[in-house]
């Protein structure tokens, strides 16, 4: 694998240090910050494929807040880390834009198979066959830059957001279920609760708005709640 750069946001140094050396045997260079500021200036000097971020962190700036402000001007990939598993954290990170979340305790090969997985979806190359740009109402959907468009101006969506889009104006006009979305968008390995699609779909509504054609984009056969 070429070496490419992770940010770790964690402030306990023996998990910090395990994440680390679980990610670099596959191969990733590993930048390691131990509060939210120094997270926030870490991505803005590496430029990272993607940052795993603990939700509690020290010094007035947590997990969520870190994200909050990454997202402002960054689609960089994140991952975060919650040392509980209550839902209002998962929600909390999942509508500030991250892609992703994992349970302390956890697993290392499964968080490196996460972050590899994650990857794979913003990284991989268009399917054989597809379309550079696809439409979804009045949104341009270009696959190869990741972005989504509007009267040429660029909307900011977190890379996972950009996936759930892409799929949509992929499958325009089918009956979608969240399994579907799921298996689509967050893959066949995936495992977690499902309501994580209901999230997303909010927030690429919020970010789109109500000029979409829902039934266009979203499939009229997917409903929330």
């Amino acid at each position: 694998m070429t070496e490419s750069t992770v940010v770790v946001v964690e402030d306990d140094r023996n998990i910090a240090d395990l994440v680390e050396l679980y990610l670099r045997q596959e191969g990733f260079r590993v930048v390691q910050a131990a509060t939210g500021q120094l997270g926030i200036e870490a991505v803005r000097d590496q430029r990272p494929r993607m940052v795993i971020l603990d939700v509690g962190l020290p010094g007035g700036m947590d997990g969520l807040e870190v994200c909050r402000r990454l997202r402002a001007d960054s689609g960089v990939p994140i991952l975060m880390l919650t040392a509980r598993d209550g839902e209002i954290d998962r929600v909390l990170g999942l509508e500030l834009g991250a892609d992703d979340y994992v349970t302390k305790p956890f697993a290392p090969r499964e968080l490196v198979a996460r972050v590899k997985a994650i990857l794979r979806r913003t990284d991989g190359p268009p399917r054989g066959g597809e379309a550079d740009v696809l439409l979804a109402g009045d949104v341009e959907v270009d696959v190869k830059r990741r972005e989504a468009r509007r009267d040429g101006k660029v909307i900011a969506l977190a890379s996972r957001e950009f996936d759930l889009l892409r799929y949509f104006a992929e499958n325009t006009g089918l009956a979608l279920t969240r399994q579907q979305l799921l298996d689509g968008v967050w893959g066949h390995g995936w495992y977690g609760d499902e309501r994580t699609v209901d999230v997303h779909v909010r927030q690429l509504r919020k970010k789109l708005g109500p000029g979409l054609p829902l039934a266009t984009v979203w499939g009229v056969g997917y409903r929330l709640g």
